[in-house]
């Protein structure tokens, strides 16, 4: 009876409560719906909002803000008597991340780890499964080459455990790159200055552009000349070029040798058209862009830097809001790659693209296959737009001006691709009077093809209607006088270029590679070529004189032949750096026993020191050369070296306008006088003022040559074509 009682007593009192119980269970579900949702991390917020539009609101998406462990900077990390161990440890300035990242992981059903789809993504992947206590053996790794909502959530169906030959691959690298820079930088400190640094791919890419250098200032030019005449057939008018004489080419070394065949000419009778071959040509479209074409197009036809097309090239990759239902999604496909293989969905939709804006005969049936560079690993696609019919003019007012020409670029060349050739008829004719023949060359585009998209860069060269047996007047000849040019200094484009062909470095690598060598100021670059600075020389000289392997380029080429190789595990990474760094390691013994300082001698300015009366001397600093006391450390009084340009600040009306750099090495103009005077101009001033207003004048480049300007806009006068 009593237990009864008891019971019922326990019942009256659920029901007195059940007004409140059932929202306090309610909101406990509520909670475990929030805090048990799927966990995926990425490397960026961007890529995170737009992967997490994608999964829906079971998964949370947060970013990892790239590598959150990493070797320590204050020492070597790597215990070189142990199989080459890695000491790893948080980076700094990371520890709420990781917090963070730790406090979402414990609380989710599961853990997917999205990095970017490379060796570095893959242990960035890796290093995260240490830090929030994941099995690198579960299916956790989820890879994607383009960011879209098909891709992404197919992806997501298969994810699989994290490649260790992937991160051992990186690993390698990473400890490769920290023995060989930990181990010389300290000699360059102690012998020659502070702040100095060597590695791999950063020494050959020096040495490529001093040896460039060495071959121009060895060069001797040749004297030759060229004779182009202009001949006439009724009212047409064509230029033809000498060739040589009794049928066989003859070079034209001095103004002798053309002398004697103008003399062997009768200009006033005529001349016979003794050979026309007609011809239909096909010029066939490259294939679609590797990291490396890329940087070396954007580099060539839009002026961007090495750096700036990767990080514009990262935005368009990871998502961009392009409005409307689509909302943010990724433009491109993933831009770090060597590959120039296209999926079949992708070539099938370029078809359909193609058959509806330009008709079939435009859309290729077997597009072009561009060929791999030695040591590709094929691993992603081509760079190329995720959806063709995602043209660049109809996304134009949602990208930034950077973003929208490196689009522009991508999804014309990718188009370009997948058409047919340009087809032109071509016409080689050869004139003849007393055995001295002329020759002249001429196109006519007969089917723009893959031209209709992309750059043109053939323009039409149109012969009048020649035939054998016809007669040609000659209307005047312009004999030339030229000199073999030396070969050009390395632009960024043509050196990426060499890398390539070298097999040095890869996709990832060629951005910081660049970055570095002139942030050490061991080049710098002048009219967009680099030149390397003494600095450089000096440095450059000791590591081919000390570590020779370092700057070899078949060693180095060998070496990355080994990490591709352990990519796809054919090779033990411990081995594949013990071999390199066991004679490394004899050289740098030798280097530090043999090494003598090499004093930098500081350069007389040809002033004294308006504080202490010491010499100035020109020094080296992190942004180029500057004047300094002699005297330093007890006198530090410094001044920028300034470029006068000769003309009279036009708005203090005392100072010299002088030529600055900013930090970003661009070049400005302002007054001598500054902070006193203010005045700043990213253009040139000349000294004249606008006949119209009386605004000071500047000179501005643009294409083809430089224009005078008024900055109001009321006066533009040519100068140079």
């Amino acid at each position: 009876m009593a237990a009864s009682t008891t019971t019922k007593a326990k019942q009256a009192a659920t029901k007195k409560t059940s007004t409140r119980k059932p929202a306090k269970k309610t909101a406990t579900k509520r909670r475990t719906r929030q805090t048990g949702k799927k966990l995926v991390i990425v490397e960026s917020p961007s890529k995170a909002k737009t992967i997490e539009k994608y999964l829906g609101r079971s998964y949370k998406v947060v970013a990892s803000l790239g590598h959150i462990r990493d070797l320590p900077k204050s020492k070597m990390g790597v215990d070189v008597d142990n199989n080459y161990d890695p000491h790893y440890i948080s980076i700094r300035g990371k520890g709420d991340v990781i917090k963070g990242l730790r406090r979402e992981a414990k609380k989710a059903k599961a853990v997917y780890l999205a990095s970017d789809p490379d060796r570095e993504g893959e242990a960035i992947a890796w290093h995260l499964s240490y830090l929030l206590g994941l099995d690198p053996k579960d299916k956790n790794r989820v890879v994607f080459n383009e960011i879209t909502k098909d891709t992404v959530k197919n992806a997501f169906k298969e994810p699989r455990s994290i490649d260790m030959d992937l991160v051992d691959a990186q690993q390698a690298r990473r400890i490769l790159d920290r023995l060989v820079g930990y181990s010389i930088s300290p000699l360059l400190w102690k012998k020659v200055k502070k702040g100095l640094s060597a590695g791999r791919v950063q020494s050959i890419a020096l040495d490529l552009i001093i040896q460039r250098e060495k071959e121009i200032k060895a060069f001797v030019p040749r004297e030759y000349w060229t004779i182009e005449s202009e001949f006439q057939k009724g009212r047409s008018k064509f230029m033809a070029s000498f060739y040589g004489t009794h049928g066989k080419k003859q070079p034209l070394d001095d103004n002798d040798a053309v002398q004697k065949i103008l003399g062997q000419l009768d200009r006033k009778g005529d001349f016979d058209v003794v050979k026309v071959v007609k011809k239909e040509r096909k010029r066939f479209p490259a294939p679609p862009f590797t990291t490396s074409t890329m940087q070396q197009d954007a580099n060539r036809k839009l002026n961007f830097r090495t750096r700036k097309t990767m990080m514009a090239a990262q935005q368009l990759y990871e998502g961009i809001n392009v409005g409307g239902k689509e909302g943010s999604v990724g433009l491109i496909t993933y831009m770090r790659t060597d590959s120039t293989r296209i999926s079949s969905i992708a070539k099938h939709e370029a078809s359909q693209f193609l058959h509806k804006e330009y008709g079939a005969e435009y859309a290729a049936t077997k597009p072009v296959k561009g060929k791999l560079p030695e040591g590709a690993q094929d691993a992603h696609e081509a760079i190329r737009p995720s959806s063709v019919f995602r043209t660049p003019a109809s996304i134009k007012d949602y990208l930034s001006k950077d973003q929208f020409r490196l689009y522009q670029l991508v999804w014309s060349r990718f188009v370009a691709s997948q058409m047919t050739p340009e087809v032109l008829d071509t016409m080689a004719v050869t004139i003849d009077q007393n055995d001295v023949q002329f020759r002249a060359n001429g196109s006519k585009t007969k089917f723009a093809g893959f031209t209709k998209i992309y750059d043109k860069t053939e323009k039409n060269n149109v012969l009048p209607d020649l035939a054998e047996g016809d007669v040609v007047k000659l209307s005047k000849t312009d004999p030339q006088q030229h000199f073999t040019q030396p070969p050009a200094r390395y632009s960024e484009a043509n050196l990426i270029k060499a890398l390539e062909e070298n097999g040095v470095g890869r996709p990832s690598t060629y951005a910081p590679t660049l970055d570095t060598i002139q942030r050490r100021y061991y080049v710098k670059l002048e009219a967009r070529r680099f030149v390397p600075t003494e600095l450089g020389e000096i440095v450059n000289d000791i590591i081919l004189e000390y570590f020779p392997d370092v700057v070899n380029v078949g060693f180095t080429a060998k070496l990355e032949e080994q990490l591709d190789a352990t990519e796809e595990g054919q090779e033990d990474w411990v081995k594949v750096v013990d071999s390199f760094y066991q004679p490394f390691s004899k050289e740098v013994t030798k280097a530090e026993e043999g090494m003598e300082k090499i004093q930098i001698k500081d350069e007389l300015a040809g002033f004294n020191c308006e504080l202490c009366g010491a010499p100035m001397v020109v020094k080296m600093g992190r942004y180029g050369k500057f004047f300094a006391c002699s005297r330093f450390p007890d006198c530090r009084n410094t001044k920028p070296i300034v470029k006068e340009i000769g003309v009279i600040c036009p708005q203090c009306k005392q100072g010299q306008v002088i030529e600055r750099k900013s930090k970003k090495n661009r070049i400005f103009y302002g007054c001598s006088r500054f902070p006193e005077c203010d005045f700043v101009s990213w253009d040139k001033p000349i000294g004249r003022d606008c006949p119209k207003d009386g605004h000071y004048l500047v000179e501005k480049k643009v294409k083809g040559g430089k224009q005078v300007l008024c900055p109001n806009g009321d006066y533009k006068e040519n100068v140079q074509k």
